[in-house]
């Protein structure tokens, strides 16, 4: 049985997206919280999430009125599993609806992951369990990708370091690649077809500015694609 931590690992609070998903807050609007009757049981889970993302839970016995706790050890039973069970499903739905994933963890990342989605509401999607450090960004309208955020090696782009980068792929006009490629700010698109796409790596030394003004015209491109 996975523990809360587990369920949330590597993953940061939307929290947004806590209301729409059925969250309340309480009194002094320090906490969200969210109530739901556990199906058979008929127990009462309660999850609280604190604007920093820290969650506690708790399993009321209406019957008793007191916690209970028995799904969260190595109980055995099909009572006790039903109810672990359940709270296992609700948890991992929340992780879902209202985290994202904070598998890049570089501020230059942060920052653009945040720029995208207050401007298009777009969110990584990450599409390979074998590569859970890969995720892609895509139009609502045409799911075309737009860009592809990686950690990789330094090596693969033909530095001479075996350090780990966080990179981003963005797209671009085939007839501008030549002019944009110096193999020090911008490199040929690291798995991507180099016609159309290239790569920055997200270390500063292309400005967070600059960065989302080519995410901006990479959308666009994406909408041309047929």
């Amino acid at each position: 049985m996975p523990q809360v931590t587990d369920l949330f690992q590597r993953k940061k609070l939307v929290i947004e997206k806590l209301i729409p998903f059925g969250f309340e807050k309480n009194q002094d609007q320090s906490l969200y919280y969210y109530q739901k009757i556990l199906p058979e049981s008929c127990f009462i889970l309660t999850v609280r999430i604190s604007e920093h993302g820290e969650i506690s839970t708790e399993v009321i016995d209406p019957v008793l009125n007191e916690p209970y706790i028995l799904h969260l050890t190595d109980a055995v039973g099909g009572f006790v599993g039903n109810v672990r069970e359940q709270y296992k499903k609700i948890l991992s739905e929340i992780a879902e609806n209202c985290f994202e994933s904070d598998v890049f963890q570089n501020p230059q990342s942060q920052e653009i992951i945040s720029y995208v989605r207050k401007t298009y509401g777009d969110t990584l999607e990450f599409l390979w369990k074998k590569f859970d450090d890969n995720a892609i960004l895509r139009r609502k309208d045409n799911q075309k990708w737009y860009a592809v955020l990686m950690t990789i090696s330094k090596r693969k782009l033909g530095i001479d370091s075996d350090q780990a980068a966080e990179i981003i792929d963005l797209r671009i006009q085939p007839e501008q690649i030549n002019s944009l490629i110096d193999y020090q700010n911008y490199f040929p698109g690291w798995h991507m077809n180099k016609k159309h796409w290239y790569t920055i790596i997200l270390d500063d030394s292309v400005s967070t500015e600059e960065i989302c003004k080519r995410i901006d015209a990479s959308y666009l491109l994406a909408k041309k694609i047929s």
